[in-house]
């Protein structure tokens, strides 16, 4: 059976996919790739690599990802083409599994504004380029996740900033620890200074290497100027993340780090130091501030041969007492030798200015639209932080809400006094909470920062990685409560669990790109948007025939899916716990 309906046109042939059947037959892939890389059988590892290089399953999976998940999607590169419909979507697929790839093009060079009033310039390649380096990534990733260290975390499938930040906390947490000093470090311009001659050694013997090369040397259009790329890799490249951590391997050993077993696992040799790393940014925790400055020398000599060097404005050797910022967050060892992990300064800041402008943005608008643009923000905001000590930091930035909430009310209300004007928008809206100051609209309400309780992270175990076929029911456990937090409804979150977080139909996962940590708090917010937007609660059977809505007669679709719902099509939930063959939910004739 093939993948690809050839007689349909663009669209149809586009939505008769069968998406389910294509992530097995790419995840299947990927995990016999990791699985030869592990046993250290290249020969095979390559062979692996040209067969996914090949597959269709691969192509199509790339095409979904670029065009319908990426979050650039809607970026178009020098050719000024984007694929945003189903019937795009397919025109793109066609022709690559006719023609396969093409040369690459230059990348569209595009200034990106930075907190500090600088820009950072990203390389929009051309979809066909992202959609390509997609196809090379899934081919090229499963033999690097083999070989990774324990604690890089930055644009790995399954890891994210909680994970690095629950790494460091289990390194410098107990007031036992003897590491006290640490290597602050932030590389300079790293995407853009990469080596070529080093990373193609690196590649030695990938069967797409020159692919890699042609894409690093394309070039640089900007503002109609095209510049000749002599190092770097355009950061806004699909494979550039990968590129970017297969630069920087070996970076534990560069500083020193040592590892022994202990049981079934690894542990820190006494007098060793830690380094957590996600992508660029990364600390060195030490025991003394001669060793922590010893790691900075070492690192430094290691750096250069690879086109890399620190950015010595944002690099400095502490104390923990002192605290340093990683992530948003702030790591501090106080006076009664406990260490905490809250919301840095700079992170609160930011985060009134956004509310301030949320409102601002809405003076004079409906109550209903102001809600639902604060929520979106509050609710990705304390999902990022609600991991570590956050309370009075929440509070705080209740406190600026309330304000600019009040102050919105009353210019909406000028002639009206305080207590019709508290009347009008506060009130108890919570189901079980006496609270009578929820501000809202109908239904509608934005639930305060400080309600929102603290849920722990559990991190990566060690060397874990999605790719490994031994940990299938460890990483789907670990979609599932990532799907569950995302979702507020307690009703919605019964079905996530019990699909296991993928949806019904196409069995991918529900929030599409949760293979993937969001990458800072702007994505949470993003994320956690798109998690609402995205999902429909579907009825097995039809209201009209006769389904209730009873917990057996629903299950949660992705909205694509909804949409373009078969007139006939059996349910198999084959990733629900407890089914071992699935369970089948047919339509009735």
């Amino acid at each position: 059976m093939s993948f690809w309906n050839e007689t349909a046109d663009d669209a149809e042939a586009w939505h008769q996919i069968d998406w389910g059947r294509v992530d097995r037959d790419v995840t299947r892939l990927r995990r016999r790739i990791f699985k030869a890389a592990q046993a250290g059988d290249m020969k095979k590892v390559r062979n692996l690599q040209k067969l996914m290089m090949r597959s269709a399953a691969n192509t199509l999976l790339s095409v979904r990802r670029v065009t319908q998940v990426s979050r650039g999607r809607k970026t178009a590169g020098v050719d000024g083409e984007t694929a945003l419909g189903p019937k795009e979507r397919g025109r793109l697929a066609r022709m690559l599994l006719r023609d396969g790839a093409a040369r690459p093009r230059p990348v569209k060079r595009v200034q990106i504004p930075k907190a500090n009033g600088k820009t950072r310039p990203l390389g929009i390649p051309v979809i066909r380029d992202r959609v390509h380096q997609a196809r090379v990534k899934n081919a090229l990733e499963p033999e690097w996740e083999a070989r990774f260290e324990a604690r890089s975390y930055g644009f790995r499938p399954g890891r994210g900033c909680h994970d690095a930040l629950a790494a460091i906390f289990q390194v410098v947490g107990k007031p036992a620890s003897q590491r006290r000093w640490v290597l602050d470090a932030d590389l300079s311009a790293a995407f853009d200074r990469i080596d070529h001659a080093h990373l193609m050694r690196s590649l030695a013997g990938f069967p797409a290497r020159d692919a890699v090369e042609g894409w690093l040397k394309a070039g640089v259009m900007d503002r109609g100027a095209f510049a000749p790329t002599v190092e770097g890799t355009p950061q806004g490249g699909v494979i550039s993340p990968l590129l970017l951590n297969i630069a920087l391997h070996g970076m534990e050993e560069a500083a020193g780090v040592s590892w022994r077993r202990h049981g079934n696992s690894r542990v820190l040799k006494d007098g060793s130091p830690a380094l957590v790393r996600y992508a660029d940014d990364f600390v060195v925790i030490c025991h003394t501030e001669k060793d922590a400055h010893e790691a900075y020398r070492r690192l430094k000599e290691w750096f250069a041969p690879r086109g890399l060097a620190f950015n010595e404005e944002k690099t400095s050797v502490r104390h923990l007492t002192d605290g340093f910022d990683f992530l948003g967050c702030t790591v501090r060892t106080y006076a009664n030798g406990y260490t905490l992990v809250t919301p840095s300064k700079d992170a609160v800041r930011k985060a009134k200015g956004r509310i301030r402008d949320v409102v601002r943005s809405n003076r004079g608008k409906p109550a209903d639209r102001l809600v639902r643009e604060l929520s979106s923000f509050l609710r990705g905001w304390t999902a990022y932080y609600r991991p570590w000590s956050s309370k009075r930091a929440f509070k705080e930035v209740d406190r600026t809400v309330f304000g600019q909430l009040w102050q919105w009310a009353s210019r909406q209300h000028r002639r009206k006094g305080r207590q019709w004007i508290a009347a009008r928008y506060w009130d108890k809206r919570i189901p079980g909470s006496d609270n009578r100051w929820i501000f809202g609209e109908g239904s509608a309400y934005v639930k305060p920062a400080a309600m929102t309780r603290i849920v722990r992270h559990v991190p990566v175990l060690g060397t874990h990685s999605k790719d490994d076929p031994a940990l299938t029911d460890y990483w789907t456990e670990r979609a599932a409560r990532r799907t569950k937090l995302g979702l507020e409804n307690r009703f919605i979150q019964t079905l996530a669990v019990r699909q296991r977080g993928r949806c019904a139909r196409c069995g991918l996962d529900l929030v599409e790109g949760a293979e993937f940590e969001p990458d800072n708090i702007h994505d949470w917010v993003s994320w956690f948007d798109s998690v609402r937007r995205t999902l429909n609660v579907h009825h097995v059977v039809h209201r009209q025939h006769g389904g209730g809505n009873e917990l057996k007669n629903l299950v949660l679709l992705h909205s694509q899916c909804h949409q373009h719902e078969p007139p006939r099509f059996e349910w198999r939930l084959d990733f629900m716990k407890g089914s071992s063959h699935g369970t089948t939910f047919p339509l009735p004739a």
